[in-house]
């Protein structure tokens, strides 16, 4: 019996009924060997890891655009922190965690430069519309390694693609993700929003901290606790009414004071402009994309509209910046 498939009997064995067992797998779009060390969500979580988009994310917005300060969040540590959450949830529910930890290191792997801004900038640019749950997958199916993609298992895939909280994981590990990427941006953003002077910790509302604790570190225990004890021995990820209320309330409260919030996204129409500029100027001149997504064009019948977006999607701050700033910055002349 291999390391495999002795891992592959303790999950069988010790999981709780509800997991994913990495042995029942609906498996890759293409077949492959058996790792005989691996199971395949942790072949799919290694793969993620040592992915060129996964470290990409280190540049890449989270909510203050190119911040200075060494300890704002960036989307890696972001992914970092929900991936930590689910993996705690995870553990305690005994589900999978492998596949939780490769779904959420993989979630946020087609953001755009500039965060949310960036997004936007592309949805309203590209004709086919551009969301980055939907470009995560495109990465792991279709533009990392050369276009070969990470082949990843289907439950990952899934996982990544239904996110967001209007989305529906088919695993109790998506589940997971699904909400550990709101504990983690609610809590880290309130963190990185007082550190920046935009809001702070007494101007949060008395009706949700009350509820969820009066700092990150209480807010966090309670949402964790709160799912591992409303999800014990239970076929579904879920919060307490009253918590859900809070959480959910929370969110809201970021919504109207933080991510809309003119001193910390007053910068955004730029990033926006950046975007717009650049994806017209590639449409004028393809020749400049790199050539890897020049060949993809001949090669895959890409249009050029799709190039250019998949291009500009995956890059980081200062690189969309750096090229916006070659085209259409003049230089001083040097004699």
């Amino acid at each position: 019996m291999t390391i495999r498939e002795s891992t592959e009997l303790w999950e069988k064995t010790y999981l709780s009924p509800y997991a994913s067992c990495s042995c029942d797998s609906r498996g890759r779009d293409r077949e492959e060997p058996e790792c005989d060390i691996r199971p395949v969500y942790q072949r799919d979580r290694d793969r993620i890891l040592h992915c060129k988009s996964f470290r990409r994310l280190k540049h890449k917005t989270q909510v203050f655009l190119t911040p200075q300060g060494d300890h704002y969040r960036t989307r890696l540590t972001h992914t970092l922190e929900v991936s930590q959450t689910a993996r705690t949830i995870s553990r305690a529910l005994r589900l999978n965690e492998d596949l939780t930890e490769a779904i959420a290191l993989g979630h946020d792997l087609g953001h755009t430069p500039f965060g949310h801004a960036g997004e936007r900038a592309l949805n309203k640019i590209f004709s086919e519309g551009f969301a980055h749950q939907k470009q995560s997958v495109r990465i792991v199916e279709k533009l990392e390694k050369g276009g070969r993609g990470l082949n990843l298992t289907w439950e990952v895939r899934d996982g990544i693609l239904n996110h967001q909280l209007s989305g529906n994981p088919s695993t109790l590990e998506g589940k997971v993700v699904r909400y550990a990427d709101k504990i983690a941006y609610i809590n880290h953003d309130v963190d990185d929003s007082i550190r920046a002077g935009i809001i702070r910790e007494e101007d949060l509302p008395d009706t949700y901290t009350d509820i969820l604790g009066h700092s990150t570190r209480e807010r966090l225990n309670t949402l964790i606790h709160d799912i591992v004890n409303q999800s014990k021995d239970k076929p579904d990820i879920q919060m307490s009414e009253d918590v859900e209320f809070a959480f959910r309330g929370m969110r809201k409260y970021m919504f109207e004071n933080v991510y809309t919030n003119p001193r910390a996204k007053g910068e955004e129409q730029k990033a926006e402009n950046i975007l717009r500029e650049l994806f017209q100027y590639y449409m004028e001149h393809p020749e400049l994309l790199s050539t890897e997504y020049i060949e993809r064009m001949w090669q895959s019948g890409e249009t050029q509209e799709r190039s250019v977006c998949d291009y500009i999607s995956g890059m980081t701050d200062q690189y969309a910046i750096a090229k916006f700033q070659e085209f259409f910055v003049p230089v001083a002349w040097r004699y």
